[in-house]
C-alpha cells in the first residue's frame, strides 16, 4: 500500500474508499492535488474540523498538494448532511468576513513555504455565482437522477424523520459535486477527502468527472469522531472548542486536551499530533497523565505556538498547587467602582465567561464546585468584595481543573 495511505489507516483517519488500490497505484507514481472542503458558517472552526485539518497535513508530509475549498458559494445555501433544519443564510458580509478568518486558522496549521506542497486556498462563490441556471440544468442536472440523489443518508434521513428539506438544499450535493468537476478541470485535481457524512456528496463528484470528461477520480472519507464518553468531538457542556481564541484561550484549549479521557489518549495521539506511530507506541507504557500533558502540549503547540503551550502547562501546575498569583493562569480584570454594585458569585462568573448559563452556575454553587481562594462558595448572593482580593488578585475556581485570575484595577 501507498505510505501515504498506509499512514493515513494507522493513524484512524480511513473509512471509505471509492477504489483504495487504483488510488494506492496512482499515489506511488506521482505526487497529486487533493482537496477538503470547509464551510464558513462561522468566523472560527471548531475542533471537529481538526481531523480534516491533519489530513491536509499528511498530504503535505507525504509530497501532495492540498486544495482548501471554503464554500462560499455553497454557504450561501447549506449542507443538509447531518442537520435537522435548514441553516440559517449568512448576509455577504459575514460570509467574507468567515472566510478570511478560517484562512488564517487554516495558515496556522499548514506549511505555506514550500512551493510544491503550499496550499492553493479556493472560494467555490467565484465559479457557482455566474452559473447560469438553464445551461447548468443542461450540461450538470442531466447527469444526476432524482431516485440516486434520494438514496443519500442527507436526504433520506430528513425525509424519514418528516423533516423539511428545501430544494435549495437539495441542490447542495449537485453543487458540491460540479465544484470536483471544476477544481479536476482547473487544477488537475484527483482526490476529494471530507468525513464519513459526505461520502454521497463525494461519490457524486466522482461519478459527476466520469461522465462528463471520461477522468478517473478518487473519494476518501474519514470516520466521525466520538469521544470514548459518546459525545461528539468538539462539543462539551460549555460550546464548541474552538480554533479561535478570540472564543477561547490557548490555556482553556490546552485544557481541554488535556482532560480528554484515559480511553481516548492514545487513539489521539494517533489523530491529532505528528508524533510518530513508532514512537507512540513505545509510549503506551508510560504513566497516563504524562501522555495527557505530551497530548495537550503537542495539540497546543500546532495552533497557538510552542510558548502558549508551556505557558498553559505551567498555568495548570500553578493553579494545581493553589497559587493564586500565578502569573499564565487566564484572568480578567474587574474594576474597584464595579464592586460597589453588589457583584454576587453568579455575576462574577458571567463576567469571567467561564460560563454563560446561570442556572448551570447554580446547580455548580449546590454541588460545592465553586472556590474562590480556595475557599468553597455555597451561598449563590455571595458577594463579592474587596476583602477577597490579595495584592488586587483572587482566585477563581470552577470544578478542579477552571481556575482564573480575577485582576482588581
Amino acid at each position: 500500500m501507498n505510505k501515504f495511505l498506509k499512514e493515513f489507516k494507522n493513524r484512524g483517519y480511513f473509512y471509505q474508499c471509492t477504489s483504495a488500490e487504483e488510488l494506492s497505484k496512482l499515489l506511488n507514481k506521482e505526487k497529486i492535488k487533493a482537496y477538503i472542503g470547509f464551510d464558513c458558517t462561522a468566523e472560527s472552526l471548531h475542533v471537529g474540523s481538526l481531523l480534516q485539518i491533519m489530513c491536509l497535513r499528511l498530504l503535505q508530509k507525504n509530497g501532495h498538494r492540498p486544495i482548501v475549498l471554503i464554500g462560499g458559494g455553497t454557504t450561501r445555501i447549506g449542507d443538509p448532511s447531518g442537520k435537522d433544519k435548514t441553516r440559517k443564510i449568512l448576509s455577504e458580509n459575514e460570509i467574507e468576513n468567515n472566510i478570511n478568518n478560517i484562512q488564517k486558522i487554516l495558515k496556522k496549521f499548514l506549511d505555506t513555504d514550500d512551493p510544491q506542497t503550499k496550499p492553493i486556498f479556493v472560494n467555490n462563490y467565484t465559479w457557482l455565482k455566474n452559473l447560469n441556471y438553464i445551461s447548468f440544468l443542461r450540461d450538470i442536472g442531466k447527469h444526476f437522477t432524482i431516485n440516486r440523489m434520494l438514496t443519500f443518508d442527507s436526504v433520506k434521513l430528513r425525509l424519514e424523520r418528516e423533516q423539511s428539506l428545501s430544494y435549495m438544499e437539495f441542490n447542495y450535493m449537485i453543487l458540491q459535486a460540479y465544484d470536483f468537476l471544476e477544481l479536476n478541470k482547473k487544477e488537475n485535481c484527483v482526490l476529494q477527502i471530507g468525513g464519513s457524512d459526505q461520502w454521497g456528496n463525494i461519490v457524486n463528484g466522482v461519478e459527476l468527472i466520469k461522465r462528463y470528461s471520461n477522468e478517473q477520480t478518487f473519494g476518501l472519507t474519514t470516520p466521525l469522531i466520538t469521544l470514548a464518553t459518546g459525545a461528539k468531538m468538539g462539543k462539551t457542556e460549555n460550546g464548541a472548542i474552538w480554533l479561535d481564541e478570540k472564543y477561547l484561550s490557548a490555556y482553556d484549549y490546552w485544557q481541554f486536551w488535556r482532560n480528554i479521557d484515559d480511553r481516548d489518549v492514545v487513539k489521539f495521539l494517533k489523530m491529532f499530533t505528528d508524533i510518530d506511530l513508532n514512537e507512540i507506541n513505545n509510549l503506551k507504557e508510560k504513566n497516563i497523565n504524562e501522555l495527557k500533558i505530551l497530548l495537550a502540549n503537542k495539540t497546543t503547540a500546532m495552533l497557538h505556538g510552542e510558548g502558549a503551550a508551556q505557558n498553559s502547562e505551567q498555568a495548570a501546575r500553578e493553579a494545581f498547587s493553589g497559587n493564586s498569583l500565578g502569573s499564565n493562569l487566564p484572568s480578567i480584570k474587574i474594576e474597584t467602582k464595579q464592586l460597589e454594585k453588589n457583584i454576587n458569585i453568579i455575576d462574577l462568573i458571567i463576567l469571567s465567561k467561564a460560563e454563560n448559563s446561570k442556572s448551570e452556575i447554580r446547580r455548580l454553587i449546590k454541588g460545592k464546585a465553586i472556590k474562590i481562594n480556595e475557599n468553597i462558595i455555597s451561598e449563590e448572593k455571595f458577594i463579592i468584595n474587596l476583602e477577597l482580593f490579595k495584592d488586587n488578585y483572587l482566585k477563581l475556581s470552577i470544578g478542579k481543573k477552571r481556575h482564573i485570575k480575577v485582576e482588581l484595577i
